[in-house]
Formats: C-alpha cells, sequence, structure tokens
C-alpha cells in the first residue's frame, strides 16, 4: 500500500514545537503548545451524562508548570495525548474484530435431512467462534432450476416461515448471526430467491431478495423467482453491519458497490454455483478463476471483506446435471484470500475479520473517497448508443 512519509515528516516537525508537561495527576500528560505569549493544553471532558468534549486551557507562557498540572488536576479530566496517532476521541466505537463462518454442504433430496443438517454446522460453526454464518443458497433441497417443473413451486415457504423458525431458535441458542437462503412464497404466484439474516437473539433482521435473475441451460431462476423489490441492502446484527447478496449477484459489480455504499463491512454471497460436466475439462479452471477474481475485485474495490458460500457435489442425472465446485472462501479488503474450502468436499470455514484492518486498507486506498459522484449518471443506461 502506498505510503506518506513527506506527510509523516512534517507532522514530526511539528510534534517538535510542542512542550511536554510532566503531571502527577491522573493525567497522562499534558501537551503544551508554544505561541505568542501563551501555551495551551487540550482536554477531553467527560461530563455526568457520559457526554465527551474538548476543551483548551490557555495560560500564559511564563505560568509555572506546577501551577498548571495543578489547574488540570482540579479539572478532574482526562487529557488527550496529542502525540498518539488516535489523538481524537472516537465518535463511534472502535474497530474490532469478529468471526465470520461458511457452511459449504451437499444438498440431499429431502429438505428435512438438508435443514438437519444445516442447523448441525451452524453449530459446529458457533462452536469454532463464528458470530456470523452463513449457509449456500436455497439449501433445503437440490439445485431445482435445472428445470422447469410447476410442482417444484411447492418448495417455497413464508418469510417468517418453518426454515428461518428453526434456524432462528439455532441462532439463538448459539448467539451468532445467521444468513438462510430460502425460497419465499410471497404470495400464490410471486415466489423470491431470499436471504433471511436472523440475529443472534433469533429474530429476523432483515432480507434481501435476489436482483439479479439468470436463465442459462440447467439455471432457469427466471421461471421460478420474482426480481428482488428492496433494493440492495446492509444490516446491523449483533456482530455487526453486513449485507448479503445471492449467487448471479455476484457478477455485478453495481449491487456491491451499493451494498457496501449502505455500510456493509462485509458482503455474503449464498452461492450455487457449479460446472456442466461435459464443460469442466475445457473451461473448468478458468470458470472458477473468473468466479473468485470477480468478487475478489469487489472487495478491493469497496474495502470489504468478502464471503461467498457454495454448495459442493453432483447433483441432477448422473450423465448430465450440475457439479457443484464448492471452493467457497473469504477474502479481506485487499482482495487477499484468508481461507477457501476445497471443491469436492463438504466444510466449515471459520474466519477473523478485522475492522480495523479494513480502516487502514481504506485509508491507503480511499476508493469511495475518490469516486467522482458527478459523472455517473449515465450508468443507469443499459448502452450508452451514439
Amino acid at each position: 500500500m502506498p505510503r506518506h512519509p513527506q506527510r509523516d515528516d512534517r507532522l514530526g516537525r511539528r510534534h517538535a514545537a510542542r512542550r511536554e508537561v510532566p503531571c502527577t495527576s491522573p493525567l497522562d500528560a499534558v501537551h503544551a503548545y508554544a505561541g505568542p505569549g501563551t501555551c495551551a493544553a487540550t482536554l477531553q471532558i467527560d461530563d455526568d451524562a457520559g457526554a465527551t468534549s474538548l476543551a483548551t486551557l490557555s495560560v500564559p507562557v511564563s505560568t509555572p508548570i506546577a501551577v498548571l498540572q495543578a489547574i488540570v488536576a482540579d479539572l478532574d479530566c482526562p487529557c488527550i495525548d496529542s502525540r498518539d496517532p488516535d489523538r481524537h476521541p472516537r465518535a463511534v466505537p472502535a474497530p474490532r474484530r469478529f468471526r465470520v463462518g461458511l457452511v459449504q454442504m451437499r444438498c440431499a433430496s429431502d429438505p428435512a435431512a438438508n435443514l438437519d443438517t444445516a442447523i448441525d454446522r451452524v453449530g459446529q460453526a458457533a462452536r469454532q467462534g463464528a458470530q456470523v454464518i452463513c449457509l449456500p443458497e436455497l439449501f433445503r433441497s437440490q439445485y431445482f432450476c435445472q428445470r422447469e417443473d410447476h410442482a417444484c413451486f411447492d418448495l417455497a415457504e413464508p418469510v417468517p416461515g418453518p426454515t428461518t423458525d428453526a434456524l432462528g431458535r439455532v441462532a439463538k441458542e448459539v448467539g451468532a448471526v445467521v444468513i438462510a437462503s430460502v425460497f419465499e412464497r410471497r404470495a400464490a404466484g410471486v415466489y423470491h430467491n431470499t436471504a433471511v439474516v436472523l440475529d443472534a437473539d433469533g429474530s429476523v433482521r432483515g432480507l434481501y431478495r435476489k436482483m439479479h435473475i439468470p436463465d442459462d441451460p440447467l439455471y432457469y431462476e427466471k421461471f421460478y423467482f420474482t426480481p428482488g423489490d428492496l433494493g440492495f441492502r446492509a444490516f446491523d446484527t449483533a456482530a455487526g453491519r453486513i449485507g448479503t447478496l445471492v449467487c448471479w449477484d455476484q457478477w455485478y459489480p453495481e449491487a456491491a458497490r451499493l451494498t457496501a455504499l449502505a455500510g456493509a463491512d462485509v458482503l455474503f454471497y449464498p452461492t450455487a454455483i457449479g460446472w456442466h460436466p461435459r464443460e469442466k475439462a475445457e473451461h473448468g479452471e478458468a470458470q472458477v478463476a473468473a468466479w473468485q477474481t470477480m468478487q475478489r475485485a469487489h472487495a478491493i474495490a469497496n474495502g470489504v471483506y468478502v464471503a461467498a458460500a457454495n454448495r459442493v457435489g453432483h447433483e441432477g442425472p448422473a450423465d448430465g446435471g450440475l457439479e457443484f465446485w464448492g471452493a467457497s472462501f473469504v477474502c479481506d479488503p485487499f482482495g487477499v484470500v484468508l481461507q477457501e474450502a476445497p471443491r469436492d468436499a463438504e466444510a466449515v470455514l471459520v474466519v477473523e475479520c478485522d475492522l480495523a484492518h479494513q480502516e487502514e486498507v481504506r485509508r491507503n486506498w480511499p476508493f469511495l473517497r475518490d469516486r467522482r459522484i458527478d459523472a455517473y449518471a449515465a450508468i443507469t443506461k443499459r448502452l450508452l448508443d451514439g
């Protein structure tokens, strides 16, 4: 990351003009500033109501240090150490760390068995310290969108409903946030591919309805899903502010950008993506590389963590169907892959996210700061013809 040694040098010269005043009170230190006839100490004052404010104490430069010490001690307030890189009081809580968990699982033909598996894996992730746990896309069933079949609508359920009720109880029991991908029945004939965020107390914190709906061979999602109408969202949870998108959304930088602009520190992608077996030998490696590269780019461009939870295993006819490629992963705001699951086996990943690291990356690569929002109106057009 680029650094700014010249900026550091200026700070060093400025600090050299300061005069430290030793203190015998509970204060750590007082820093006096040389000036025309006066010196000043910057103080942080906490009142009885818990509010914090700043005050500057100015005294003649000839004031004895002992007198200045006595004045500051009588105020009974902590002092900001102006030499400290973080010398200003925080307006928001200090950056902190939390662990995310990804469940990579095989999906059986029995929805009840899949729910049992998901519950077991959520428990595993929680026991490893995960505070936000993401399940794969539409984990309650095998990937039914390989065909257009009206009978598959019977798999849909309301939100809240059986899946969110069961996982809400688990979330409360283990004290972790759970992201559950469900086939939502909103009304007769209106269905969504929905990611539900269940908070650590078991309540439904919010939901995101998949916005980008594919229609490709063996991915006939337009037959089943109404495009989302809630926009791109971020949710405040017990573990922090997170955003969730779903599978095909992975390929759209606009979706990642808007979710990050809503304040999400982590973008979760419940996923069901795999190979057409006949294409695997020729295109398989390139497809996986493109999938991961795209999401790492979202992490870098937006200064966020990205976590993708895929299913694994073959589903469909033995001589066709889809082979889901697993490879669930978490990358940091610099695009570095922190952990990756195998392509051919179930796995539970637990990875620490450090918001102090996110802060450092964004300070050195301030892409959000330098956006030319005055010049992007054309992005809402399909193409720029002529």
